[in-house]
Parts: structure tokens; C-alpha cells; sequence
């Protein structure tokens, strides 16, 4: 009984200690709840009421730091372009601009160039940063990629600048000639020669003009407006009609040739131009008693059947650091001959742009010393109607760039005919 009457009161005395730790257990649990820890500081909402759909649908670049400098919230582009890595802003000047900001509460905004991603040709990304408050502990970032807005600009600089290169030419000369033909007013010689210069020069002037006209109706203008079945025949026949005289003048031998009865889906004016500047260009750069050949025929593409209209000559040829580069706005191979023929270096830009617009591509095969063979190629009249109708919104001048593939093309060139004796 002894023994038993022990080991009850131990076992009591155990319950009571068991008893005595839980409540204090317990106790110290709902005393340290109820104290604010680290933690609890950061999980607070950390996002104002509607902002993350406000940030959803922006535009711009969205980042949302929280007092640590940790990423609460960023969007996509703001990943593409770079700006967050590992739940951290990676751009250290942005990461202080946000720091100055939560200190002081004023809004801030910097252009920045920063390096593109996943390219190691150290090409800048141009963006407009603007930094503001987002309540109490939040910084809201706002990123613009400027790049493309800078390309452009950049662009329209070069063509003002040569434009007004090309305008002050003709006008210059015909500044000087005037002022010749009043000092040799008593020279008749002098002034029918004088004359006949400010005429060249007016002319000049004149199809300058007239080509800037050009190209900046077939960048803007939807072809498929005013489109139509266009027969190829025609296209050929009024190119060779336009360069006759010239052509004459030269003794050059103009041979059209290849597939009857092909139609193109398009702008006739625009497909007219752009195969009579192939055509004036073969005449002008070809020497006198050689051959310029047009020919047409129709190949089969996975996307539909295309015409084909090359235009060949046996002029000077083009080297190939040319060729990257001869569908460029004002770009000459030979200023030289160039200013001798009266070329304004806009003729090829504005076939690239009528080429692409009615969603062809305009190639170029040349050696030197044995001339060159434009080629444009451009959907046949049904496949034509039936891309446009299932891709309404396709636009051919894709980021306003000056020049087309010189030679990438699944079809081999027409070969250059040999010199006739």
C-alpha cells in the first residue's frame, strides 16, 4: 500500500507541474501575438485598393518597391526589358532615384541608356524613367522605352538634312546661272548656253521634287484602296515607253520578253512608277550600244503563287558593300554619274516601299564590270486579294527602314545577257 500510495502522489505531483508548464506555455504564446514583429511590420497590404489594376493595363514599364528596396509588384515589360532580376530593381540609378524619393516625397523623372538585354553588341536602350510616392512606404516606377521614338527621329533628321542637301544643289546652280545670263546679256552665245543649264537644273529641281512627292505618297497611302487586277504586259510596255527617248539616245537596245497574260493585285500608279524607276535606272547606269532586258514569269511560293519582273542591264555593276545600302533614301553608287544623269538617289527607295506595301520584296543581283538585275516580286492578282482580305492590318513598311535584303531570296536571278557587239 506504501508503494502504491507513492507512486499516486507522484503521479499527481507530475499532473500538477504538467499542468503548471502548459498554462505558462500558453500564456507566453498569446503574449508574443500579441507583440508587432518584424514580419507583421511587412505583410501589411502592400498594394492601395485598384492600383494593381491600374498597373495592369499601363503601357509603361510598372515596378512597385516597398521600403527594403524589394519588388512588390512589376509587369511584364518590366521584366522583357530587364529593369527587375531576382525580385530586385537592376538598374542602380532608378534603385536611387527611388531611394531619394521615399526619403523626400518629391517626384522624379531622368532619360537613361541602358545596355539591351541578350545582345553583346552593346546597343543602348533609351528610356524615360519617372519615380513617384505610392502612399506611405511604396515607390511606384514608370519606364517609357524610348528606342524606337529615337530611331525614328533619327531618321527624320538624316532625310531633312539630305533633302536639304539635294535642294540647295539645283537651286544654287540656278542662283549662279541667273546672275551669269545678267552679266551676258549682250552675249547672246553665252546666254542661250546659260539658258540651256538653268533648264537642266530646273529639271532637276523639278523631278526632285516630284520623287520626294513619290515616296512620301507610297509610305502613307493604303494601295489596296484603290486597287485592281493590273496586267504585268502593261506595266512592261509603259516602263519601256517612259525610257524610249533615253534609251534611243544611247543606242541602247531595250528587249522585253518572258510569261503573257500575268496579273498583279494592286495600286497601277505605284506598280507603274516603281518598274519605270528599274527601268530608267538600267538605261542611265548601262554604256551606250549594250542591252536592257525586262522580263516576267510566274513562280510557285508556299504562300502563293508570285510574279516575277526583273529588270537586267550591262551597266557598271554594284559592289557588294553597295548592295547593302542601294535602297537607301538619296544613297548613289556613283554620285559621278549620278549628277550626269540627273538621279536623285530615291528612285530604289521608293520601289522598296511600293514593293513592300503590296507585300512583295525587291532583290538585287550584281557583279561588277558586267551589270546588275532587279528583281520585284509580287503576288499574283488572286493570291494577293486573298492575303489582304485574311491579314487586313499588314503593313509592309515594317519600322520605317531604308533598305530591302540585296540577295536573300529563294529564286535564283535572272542571268545578265551578254554584251551585244
Amino acid at each position: 500500500m506504501d508503494v502504491n500510495a507513492a507512486v499516486a502522489a507522484a503521479a499527481a505531483i507530475a499532473g500538477v507541474l504538467t499542468g503548471v508548464i502548459a498554462m505558462l506555455a500558453f500564456r507566453w504564446s498569446e503574449r508574443d501575438q500579441k507583440r508587432p514583429t518584424r514580419t507583421s511590420l511587412h505583410t501589411d497590404p502592400v498594394l492601395p485598393p485598384g492600383v494593381d489594376t491600374v498597373l495592369s493595363v499601363l503601357r509603361s514599364s510598372a515596378v512597385v518597391l516597398d521600403e527594403a528596396d524589394a519588388v512588390v509588384k512589376a509587369s511584364s515589360a518590366a521584366y522583357a526589358l530587364g529593369l527587375v532580376r531576382g525580385g530586385k530593381l537592376a538598374v542602380e540609378p532608378m534603385l536611387l532615384m527611388a531611394r531619394d524619393t521615399r526619403r523626400d516625397g518629391e517626384i522624379r523623372q531622368v532619360e537613361l541608356d541602358l545596355p539591351r538585354r541578350g545582345t553583346g553588341r552593346g546597343e543602348a536602350l533609351a528610356v524615360s524613367a519617372r519615380v513617384a510616392p505610392l502612399g506611405s512606404r511604396l515607390v511606384l516606377l514608370l519606364v517609357e522605352d524610348l528606342t524606337e521614338a529615337r530611331r525614328i527621329e533619327a531618321v527624320r533628321r538624316d532625310f531633312v538634312a539630305n533633302v536639304s542637301h539635294e535642294l540647295k544643289t539645283p537651286v544654287g546652280a540656278l542662283s549662279l546661272l541667273s546672275e551669269a545670263v545678267m552679266d551676258a546679256s549682250d552675249d547672246p552665245e553665252a546666254v542661250t548656253r546659260f539658258a540651256g543649264r538653268m533648264q537642266i537644273e530646273a529639271t532637276r529641281l523639278t523631278n526632285l521634287v516630284q520623287e520626294l512627292i513619290d515616296l512620301s505618297r507610297v509610305q502613307n497611302d493604303d494601295p489596296l484602296e484603290d486597287s485592281e487586277p493590273v496586267r504585268v504586259d502593261e506595266l512592261v510596255a509603259e516602263a519601256v515607253d517612259r525610257c524610249r527617248h533615253q534609251a534611243g539616245t544611247k543606242q541602247i537596245t531595250m528587249a522585253a520578253g518572258g510569261t503573257a497574260d500575268l496579273h498583279v493585285w494592286g495600286n497601277r500608279g505605284q506598280l507603274a512608277a516603281a518598274l519605270g524607276n528599274l527601268v530608267e535606272n538600267a538605261v542611265n547606269y548601262s554604256p551606250a550600244r549594250t542591252r536592257v532586258g525586262i522580263a516576267a514569269r510566274r513562280v510557285t511560293a508556299p504562300g502563293g503563287d508570285l510574279i516575277e519582273i526583273a529588270v537586267t542591264d550591262q551597266g557598271i555593276g554594284i559592289s557588294e558593300k553597295d548592295k547593302e545600302r542601294v535602297f537607301e533614301r538619296f544613297y548613289r553608287v556613283d554620285p559621278a554619274r549620278s549628277r550626269q544623269t540627273g538621279g536623285t538617289g530615291l528612285g530604289l527607295a521608293i520601289v522598296k516601299h511600293v514593293a513592300a506595301s503590296h507585300g512583295g520584296e525587291v532583290t538585287v543581283w550584281s557583279s561588277e564590270g558586267q551589270g546588275s538585275t532587279f528583281t520585284l516580286r509580287l503576288p499574283e492578282a488572286g493570291s494577293a486579294r486573298d492575303r489582304a482580305h485574311q491579314h487586313p492590318d499588314l503593313d509592309g513598311d515594317e519600322a520605317d527602314e531604308d533598305r530591302a535584303a540585296p540577295s536573300a531570296s529563294p529564286y535564283e536571278p535572272l542571268p545578265a545577257p551578254e554584251v551585244l557587239p
